[in-house]
């Protein structure tokens, strides 16, 4: 068995109101250290007409999630109920002593491509639980995935064709540009320089030299069945890199990008679209966190694309 795959199953979960939402909790379905990260979260914001179910999915740390939850409030106005999946070590997830999502700034592939596709495995039992929920309409289940959420987004998508369309916003795929040249992963530069890894990865220059030289024609070329994004791998950050599932999305892809953004650095951006099949992009005057206060633009460009052409 792969690792993206699972045996699906019947959940067993509880649900409590919490502030304007539904609280769903069940157990994951992998192996964890962490007491706080052995549940899913997920807060569920309830339509009183559904037309659609929309999958969301946040950026990396904790403070981040208040905010981008506009989003999930806004949709349901609007007749999307919107299910804001707490991706692992964030919130009542995170372990003590942690900030919100560090095991995923690492300079281990081993280790990273384990807990990547776990907040997937997470986001497609999500879909698992609320596709039995009254009202759910199997042509119209969306993703929309910001910044880190957009790189879990991308794999989920090219994973689980149960996705329609999607939606991601300010995010992109390379780990050269991202792990090298966002000022959000000096953690894991530090990790490359001081520590290294089995793979001897510890700068940029080796990255490129020996595994990264032209990944995006590398994946284009090799990689014809996701199998091969594991198999074919010449290191396992490969495979949990979004420029590795991004030409299986072949769902219709709203992209929305930051013309100032540099947290996720502008090559990161460009190689992720250029390998998108059906990706549509908009721009937007902002940098990344700055791009919510351009959310009810956001908002009114997502709405617009959801109701295009739906099936």
């Amino acid at each position: 068995m792969y690792l993206y795959q699972y045996k699906k199953s019947t959940i067993n979960y509880e649900k409590y109101n919490e502030n304007d939402y539904i609280v769903l909790k069940f157990p994951v379905n992998y192996a964890t250290h962490y007491e706080e990260n052995k549940n899913v979260y997920v807060h569920l914001f309830e339509s009183n007409k559904i037309l659609g179910d929309i999958i969301f999915l946040h950026g990396i740390g904790n403070n981040n999630i208040p905010y981008l939850e506009w989003y999930a409030r806004f949709f349901k106005t609007q007749g999307y109920r919107t299910s804001v999946v707490i991706l692992p070590y964030h919130l009542k997830r995170t372990p003590k002593g942690m900030n919100g999502g560090d095991p995923f700034y690492s300079a281990d592939p081993d280790k990273c491509v384990i807990e990547f596709h776990n907040a997937v495995k997470d986001v497609r039992r999500t879909i698992d639980l609320i596709e039995n929920f009254k009202d759910f309409k199997e042509n119209n289940l969306y993703l929309f995935g910001i910044s880190f959420g957009g790189i879990i987004g991308t794999m989920t998508l090219a994973l689980d064709k149960r996705f329609k369309k999607g939606v991601l916003m300010i995010t992109g795929g390379n780990w050269r540009w991202i792990n090298f040249h966002s000022p959000y992963t000096y953690k894991v530069r530090e990790e490359y320089k001081t520590k290294g890894n089995a793979y001897g990865c510890n700068s940029e220059e080796f990255c490129i030299k020996h595994f990264r030289k032209d990944p995006v024609n590398f994946v284009s070329k090799k990689f014809q069945r996701i199998e091969d994004v594991f198999d074919k791998a010449p290191i396992p950050c490969y495979s949990y890199d979004p420029i590795s599932f991004a030409k299986f999305v072949n769902q219709p892809i709203l992209f929305i990008r930051g013309i100032f953004d540099k947290i996720i650095p502008k090559e990161a951006t460009d190689d992720l679209i250029s390998l998108l099949p059906n990706a549509s992009v908009q721009k937007i005057p902002t940098g990344h966190k700055s791009s919510i206060l351009f959310k009810r633009l956001v908002g009114k460009k997502i709405l617009n694309f959801l109701q295009k052409h739906n099936y």
